[in-house]
């Protein structure tokens, strides 16, 4: 009797147990559900209407003043631009209603009336002067190449502007995407150090709302004139940090929704989960100069010849790292301008072709032909900057795998003085070289008069004449597409490798990174948080 007391009484001990257990998981249920709730709603995705970005070292947000790069992207949602430049590299009116070129060096160029100030005052001639009067008197800032060669802004009424260069510019309106900020407002101010730079007021879809010593707050900017294009976010928080590694680790705990980085290490302080990753390519641009006027470059087979030699994949592992990308053209490769531009011409077997091709043997590793009775080789010298570290290893391999091919190499490590003598006299049969690309496709560096490959080409004289005064895209692209032809058949340079920009967001951002180095946030319209 007693055993069957101990046995009912472990009975419903364990009845007590499971119905606790039911009902705990009845209750996460309920909790999983409201969870639900605040992302789905009658089947649809709420879509989160606040982020967050960041700014490491931040001085001003006033777009012209600035020297830091994070400024200056976030800086293009907030501040407009006479003209944009798209993703593709095309131009498209912002500010500016039309533009046209009277002349050599004149441009007349017309506002779009109606355009409010975030205070409410109008947008007018007086501000686009205004701003390239201040652009004209900061040499620092990274809008100053823009208007170097504005000589005079004349203000023809509220909405009309005559802009006289000091000299004909190859696609000037790519110039005029400089942020434009308002004459009113900084009436009677100094303007370089008042505190009025704390907030500046915009034309963009966002303005700046809230200013302290941690964040910027924008939202959205009621008075915006594109009604047409708003984006799904309304709120974004910008959180300022004293260092990068504070960046990084904020991101890493989740408070950032999107950052962009150079630094190849940068899985080494955000970890490897969390964030989807975008690869942008930037403005800096690897490439070997040919001489084509000196000795044995003179020959197009001879060049064809070191380009089919050359393992540009190899060349990126062992100096540039995993934060450059090989490349082929003069051109972004996103540009509308251009199609197909990354081909991938290293082949050995090929250079065996173009060498043999202009009477040229491969003698016990050498490549060699007798001219006027005396036995020639296939040698090189090739110049670099000492300075650099990383393009003199990336010259050193070159000369490796070109030595390897039986093509001999001498590299002369020029200091900077002897090197600029090198290229001011064309006195080099091929110069390893780095330039930052020009925002306009301004190509003038390498195929107009003096160009670094002393390279001359009737026809591609003829098109740079032709669309340095056309603005019709199809004809461009149809003149640029044959220089791409020309320059992949005639190789007066060889595409090295160009830099990468991470784009990296947090999972909790949804929608697509799409852009370029002008700028980030082309897709931003898309953008939503599934958090907030």
């Amino acid at each position: 009797m007693r055993n069957n007391i101990f046995g009912y009484i472990f009975v419903i001990f364990i009845i007590i147990i499971m119905s606790f257990a039911v009902y705990k998981i009845k209750i996460q249920n309920k909790d999983d559900k409201k969870n639900e709730t605040a992302t789905v709603q009658n089947g649809e995705v709420v879509k989160g209407t606040e982020m967050t970005l960041a700014i490491s070292g931040f001085d001003t947000i006033n777009p012209i003043i600035t020297k830091n790069q994070k400024v200056q992207d976030i800086d293009k949602i907030i501040y407009e631009p006479l003209i944009e430049i798209t993703e593709d590299g095309k131009l498209v009116y912002k500010l500016a209603k039309e533009s046209a070129k009277t002349s050599g060096n004149t441009y007349i160029i017309k506002l779009k009336q109606g355009i409010k100030w975030s205070d409410g005052t109008k947008f007018t001639s007086d501000d686009v002067k205004f701003t390239i009067d201040k652009l004209k008197e900061n040499n620092n800032s990274v809008y100053s190449q823009s208007i170097n060669s504005v000589q005079e802004v004349d203000i023809l009424d509220n909405y009309t502007l005559k802009i006289i260069l000091s000299k004909e510019i190859p696609h000037f309106e790519y110039y005029l995407t400089f942020p434009i900020l308002s004459n009113s407002y900084y009436a009677n101010t100094d303007f370089w150090n008042t505190e009025k730079n704390r907030a500046p007021i915009t034309t963009g879809q966002f303005k700046i709302a809230q200013v302290n010593n941690n964040t910027i707050v924008l939202e959205k900017n009621g008075l915006w004139w594109n009604k047409e294009s708003t984006s799904i976010i309304n709120k974004i928080t910008i959180n300022l940090y004293t260092s990068v590694a504070e960046l990084y680790n904020a991101f890493k705990m989740g408070s950032i929704d999107f950052i962009s980085t150079q630094n190849a290490n940068y899985p080494n302080y955000i970890g490897t989960i969390g964030y989807d990753t975008a690869e942008i390519e930037g403005r800096e641009l690897v490439f070997l100069a040919l001489n084509t006027k000196n000795g044995l470059l003179s020959d197009a087979n001879v060049r064809r010849a070191v380009r089919a030699s050359i393992d540009k994949n190899r060349v990126l592992a062992n100096s540039y790292g995993n934060m450059y990308k090989t490349s082929n053209f003069l051109l972004n490769t996103n540009s509308y301008l251009v199609d197909e531009q990354n081909e991938e011409h290293y082949n050995p077997d090929d250079k065996g072709y173009y060498l043999n091709e202009s009477g040229w043997e491969n003698k016990n590793g050498v490549w060699q032909k007798i001219i006027d009775y005396r036995t020639n080789r296939v040698e090189l010298n090739l110049v670099v900057r000492a300075a650099d570290g990383t393009r003199c290893r990336a010259a050193e391999d070159i000369r490796n795998q070109l030595m390897e091919q039986g093509i001999i190499v001498n590299i002369i490590y020029a200091d900077d003085t002897s090197y600029d003598g090198y290229l001011n006299n064309m006195n080099y049969d091929m110069m390893l070289c780095s330039v930052n690309q020009p925002i306009a496709p301004d190509l003038t560096t390498y195929f107009g008069d003096g160009n670094l490959a002393n390279y001359y080409n009737q026809e591609v004289s003829e098109i740079m004449n032709f669309i340095k005064n056309n603005n019709n895209e199809t004809e461009l692209k149809g003149k640029y597409q044959r220089l791409y032809e020309i320059y992949n058949d005639e190789v007066p340079y060889i595409g090295i490798a160009r830099n990468k920009i991470m784009g990296i967001k947090n999972t909790n951002l949804v929608g697509e990174i799409r852009a370029n180095w002008y700028n980030m946030f082309y897709g931003i319209n898309e953008w939503y948080t599934t958090n907030k």
